[in-house]
Order: structure tokens, then C-alpha cells, then sequence
């Protein structure tokens, strides 16, 4: 293995172990307040992962939005509880999920080996529409972006849909963490 892949694939394994442990210690720890740090760690590490895949603007989302917007609301649902309801009280996970959920995660790694290998030119992603996209945008859309032309035109709706999605979670959390006059 080369200096330059090696030194690749450790940072890849540091991110997944990142990763993984912020998610394992967001779900079993007791303090929300901890839990809440962890998620925010969580988001910020897989921001790291989008932007190393080349996804700039998803890691971008997912840094304002997961680890930065998430975060803040949670605080300030945190601080405006009582301090008794500050620690999670939960039984114990039932037996069923400790034997389901490794088997679904073997299960899904397993699946991982018929995706098309990370860059291939010959995926099915890279063939079908994409060249479509990069050939014809310009002349479609008149916009000199790709990614634009994309967002903005060609999946329009879908954008638009997810943009109420957000705008309407955004809502509901003002409204939820609104003060209400006694």
C-alpha cells in the first residue's frame, strides 16, 4: 500500500471510529446534556465524511444545520426544562434489539459489496443521467452552474419539497420553544 493511500485510509478509519463512538455515546449515555454535545459531535464528523466524499454541500448542511442549528434548539429546550428532567430514565433495551440490530448491521454490510466502487466511472450514477446533465444543462437552463441547473431546475420540486420540510421544522420549533406569558 502507498504512503498517500495508506495515510487515506487511516483517516477514513479515524472518521468511522469518530463516528461510531459519538453515536454509541450519544445513545447510551444518561445526561441530555451530554447526549445533546455528542450529537453535535456526531453531525460535525459526518460533515467531515460529506466533504471527504466531495458532497460540499450536503457537508455544508450538515455543519449549519445538524451540528450547528440541531445543537442550538436542543439547548434551548434543555435549559427551559426543570432540572429533574435533566437525566433519562429508560429501561433497559429489550433482548430482541441486542441480537436484531448487529444482525441488520452484518446484513447491510454484506449488501455494501454490490455497490458500484466509490469513483467508478461505469456506475450506474456516472452512465445514466449524469451525462445528461453536464451535456445539456446549459442549453436546458441557461445557467452556467451544473449543480444549480440540477437543484434549481430539473429537480425544482423536490427542492422546493424539501424547503417547506425545513421551513416547517423550523416553525415548529419556535413554536414549541416560544415562552408563553403567564
Amino acid at each position: 500500500m502507498e504512503k498517500g493511500s495508506l495515510m487515506t485510509f487511516s483517516f477514513e478509519i479515524l472518521l468511522l471510529i469518530l463516528l461510531l463512538v459519538t453515536a454509541a455515546g450519544a445513545i447510551l449515555v444518561k445526561d441530555l446534556m451530554s447526549a445533546i454535545l455528542l450529537l453535535g459531535s456526531y453531525s460535525f464528523f459526518l460533515s467531515l465524511v460529506w466533504a471527504w466524499f466531495g458532497a460540499v454541500d450536503v457537508a455544508f448542511v450538515e455543519a449549519v444545520v445538524g451540528s450547528g442549528l440541531a445543537t442550538v434548539l436542543f439547548l434551548l429546550t434543555l435549559f427551559g426544562t426543570a432540572p429533574k428532567d435533566s437525566r433519562l430514565r429508560r429501561p433497559p433495551p429489550p433482548m430482541a434489539a441486542l441480537v436484531a440490530l448487529p444482525l441488520l448491521g452484518i446484513l447491510l454490510l454484506y449488501a455494501a459489496n454490490d455497490l458500484p466502487q466509490f469513483g467508478d466511472p461505469n456506475s450506474p450514477a456516472n452512465v445514466h443521467i449524469s451525462p445528461t446533465y453536464l451535456e445539456q444543462s446549459y442549453r436546458d437552463t441557461h445557467t452556467p452552474n451544473v449543480v444549480t441547473a440540477v437543484l434549481m431546475d430539473y429537480r425544482s420540486l423536490d427542492t422546493m419539497v424539501e424547503t417547506v420540510v425545513i421551513f416547517t421544522a423550523g416553525i415548529a420549533c419556535a413554536l414549541l420553544l416560544r415562552r408563553h406569558a403567564s
